[in-house]
């Protein structure tokens, strides 16, 4: 039995599972609408250099792609699902924040902003999903480790010598 059958992984599925899938798909996916609304609404105000929320946005845009890209490219991390529910989520806080008690009468006068509001709320469910589901990080981390023991057959990994010279990674100080 590999590490990666043993203790606390029996609980966590793969990463290829349907419900991981389905969730990744719809967590990047309103994760990039929500960027897309913010940056549709920053884009055109960015002239106005009394406000600081074009640039905020575009920057949070920016941000939430990144995150989008990498929930679908990275492995199952615990904390790349927090960051992508915690910045939705203060996309969501920040926009109460910002209009107070007019929140809903705001909300219902601008259409980008139901569509940007839905997709975080969805999102937000999506991650935290993704979330749950994760193992913990040093799982993760020991699935890695395996997989490119396997993969490589035994040879040295990245940092480890194949010719008697160091790598890159190494320290190549005269050793005693």
């Amino acid at each position: 039995m590999s590490t990666t059958e043993s203790g606390s992984d029996r609980e966590f599925a793969g990463r290829d599972t349907t419900r991981k899938r389905l969730l990744r798909a719809v967590a990047a996916q309103t994760a990039a609408l929500s960027a897309a609304v913010h940056l549709l609404w920053a884009w055109p105000r960015l002239v106005e250099p009394a406000d600081a929320r074009p640039y905020v946005f575009l920057l949070g845009g920016v941000f939430t792609v990144a995150i989008a890209a990498a929930t679908l490219r990275a492995d199952e991390y615990r904390r790349l699902y927090a960051l992508g529910a915690g910045t939705l989520a203060a996309f969501l806080v920040g926009y109460a924040w910002w209009h107070g008690g007019g929140t809903a009468a705001a909300l219902a006068s601008d259409p980008l902003a139901i569509v940007g509001k839905g997709a975080e709320v969805v999102g937000v469910v999506a991650f935290l999903a993704l979330y749950r589901l994760a193992p913990p990080t040093s799982v993760v981390v020991e699935r890695v480790k395996e997989a490119g023991s396997e993969a490589t057959g035994g040879e040295p990994t990245d940092g480890e010598a194949t010719d008697g010279e160091p790598t890159d990674g190494e320290d190549q100080s005269p050793r005693a």
